[in-house]
């Protein structure tokens, strides 16, 4: 059985959260079935897990090349792991896939979260009489789960979510094999070469989007949510409403302008709304120093924010309800209103402050395991935060929660940038007379980003802040604006990744081998390519090994011309 995700993804633990996949060295029946339980009974919504045997582990990372195991032994372990599934209570069968990795072979074990859970195994799955016991994931670790947590796991029979239930309205012709076969080439996954080998049905099988019994499959209801045209015929106003204020809602609601619904399934919403507001909201201001050639560019909106809240909006999502997502643009601001409110997990005082919002219960975790295959949400409670730090980096006010006390609805508001209130076009200001030059601009953003608890890992808490902004100020300057100047990403909002980069490398010997641990950026896929990449270009770092770009041993160097920025 293919995985539905690329096997590079697992191992550099792109796209599924860390707690959601376990290395194993070597074939450890006992503990890997407390884990397989673990994950098929998913006490958190987190969407089960995987396990990876013959992968030795080393700082939680996987150590290449892996070590592999054994083509003898692992015809072994699959006739053996026929004995050990039938020790899983009630009935519970993993999937399981060889891979071929740096030229050895591995074991891929997918553990989905389970249509029956709570599930029990036998704590010891070799031994001839055992006890049957419950098992959790506590952060990382498999734990046993006792006392409360026992009671907790016993309730999660009523807890199925929305979006893994079956349906039986649902039938195959409602599915798009395109839409299927494009996801999967999408997110890399081997399932692609068997398209033409498989009916479509086998196919949604390998990807555990069916559920009951051989003679009564059901198709699972996020199976329509991403695959189905008109996913509307099963779940009610599945589309996104855009409307427009030009003199506000409140001082001209007779004014105003709908745009056609947006519909589809949730993937296409998602892409076509951040479409528009890309393109029909979001303004540029070029602000043109009297100091220097290079113009400084800033935005009403910042991107970013609008594409975590719009995913965040469809993803969290009550798909029961017969609402749609409601886009209200405003001159000062922009709402993004969604039925149901947050979990009840979350406390009100979470929701006030509008940093970070934590749930213990997914209302579509499924959903949201899709959409991170995409590379469309992260799934780590990360997207408040996320929209509050392009905000900050933008010049924007922070965004504002709003819900009832009964939890009905979610709404998001998110600021213009003041200076830009009531800006329809593009447009190049001279800010001379208010002294904004690049300097002051790219300082006051070095300032926001140095008390952020996350850089204190790079600076000596001791030296003056204004003194490490006056010092790294130029050498920023310089590589922001050659490297980044003709990008697509938002300027503004990688400022933070470039400071980072260039302490690692001034502390760390003029190296960036330490910088792949070091980075709290959202994947290595983005240190490739919004600094990597970049940076080689403009002849700022060297691989050690250019021929070999993806050798496990690869290191990046600073360059002399790199090194002169710093001498500067």
């Amino acid at each position: 059985m293919a995985l539905p995700i690329n096997i590079e993804d697992l191992l550099n633990k792109r796209k599924v959260e860390s707690n959601r996949i376990e290395f194993k060295a070597s074939w450890n029946p006992d503990k890997i079935y407390h884990t397989i339980c673990a994950f098929a009974t998913d006490l958190e919504n987190t969407g089960g897990g995987y396990i990876l045997v013959g992968v030795e582990e080393e700082n939680g990372v996987a150590k290449r090349p892996v070590k592999g195991i054994d083509e003898t032994e692992l015809d072994k372990i699959l006739k053996d792991m026929v004995g050990y599934d039938a020790k899983i209570s009630p009935s519970y069968i993993c999937k399981v896939s060889p891979e071929e990795v740096d030229g050895k072979t591995i074991l891929a074990i997918w553990v989905p979260t389970g249509i029956n859970r709570p599930y029990s195994v036998m704590e010891s799955v070799v031994a001839r009489k055992s006890v049957p016991k419950f098992y959790i994931r506590s952060k990382s670790s498999t734990i046993e789960a006792k006392g409360e947590l026992l009671d907790e796991v016993r309730e999660l029979a009523n807890r199925i979510p929305f979006d893994d239930r079956g349906n039986e309205k649902i039938t195959i012709d409602d599915i798009s094999g395109i839409r299927v076969y494009e996801h999967l080439k999408a997110v890399g996954s081997k399932l692609v070469d068997e398209f033409g080998r498989k009916t479509l049905l086998e196919i949604l099988d390998e990807m555990d989007l069916l559920v009951g019994p051989i003679e009564n499959r059901q198709i699972k209801n996020v199976a329509a949510m991403m695959f189905c045209d008109n996913p509307e015929k099963f779940f009610p106003v599945t589309q996104v409403d855009i409307v427009h204020f030009p003199d506000g809602s409140i001082e001209n609601p007779d004014v105003m302008i709908e745009t056609p619904k947006i519909t589809g399934p949730i993937p296409k919403i998602i892409n076509e709304t951040l479409s528009y507001l890309r393109t029909n909201v979001i303004k540029q201001r070029i602000i043109k120093p009297s100091d220097s050639e290079k113009s400084i560019k800033v935005f009403n909106y910042p991107y970013q924010a609008f594409e975590e809240a719009v995913v965040n909006a469809l993803y969290h999502r009550d798909y029961m309800e017969r609402e749609p997502v409601e886009i209200t643009i405003e001159p000062t601001h922009i709402d993004i209103l969604s039925y149901a409110g947050p979990d009840r997990s979350i406390s009100a005082q979470a929701i006030k402050e509008a940093k970070k919002l934590k749930a213990r219960r997914y209302r579509n975790r499924r959903l949201g395991d899709f959409l991170k295959e995409l590379g469309l949400t992260e799934g780590r409670a990360t997207g408040i935060p996320t929209i509050q730090k392009h905000l900050k980096f933008n010049g924007n006010a922070p965004a504002t929660i709003e819900t009832d006390d009964d939890r009905t609805y979610f709404l998001m508001t998110i600021p213009c940038r003041e200076d830009m209130i009531g800006q329809n076009d593009i447009e190049a200001v001279n800010k001379t007379d208010n002294k904004i030059t690049h300097l002051s601009e790219i300082k006051r953003r070095l300032k926001n980003e140095l008390v952020n608890d996350d850089l204190q890992v790079y600076i000596d808490i001791n030296e003056d802040v204004n003194h490490l902004i006056d010092k790294l100020a130029n050498v920023i300057l310089q590589v922001y604006l050659q490297v980044w100047e003709n990008t697509s990403v938002n300027q503004s909002a990688m400022i933070a990744d470039v400071l980072r980069m260039f302490i690692s490398i001034k502390t760390k010997s003029q190296t960036l081998s330490e910088l792949l641990k070091l980075s709290n950026m959202e994947s290595l896929y983005k240190l490739r390519r919004y600094i990597l990449e970049p940076a080689i270009s403009a002849g700022y770092i060297e691989m050690s090994n250019p021929e070999k770009p993806t050798s496990s041993k690869q290191r990046y160097l600073l360059t002399e011309l790199a090194s002169n920025l710093f001498n500067q």
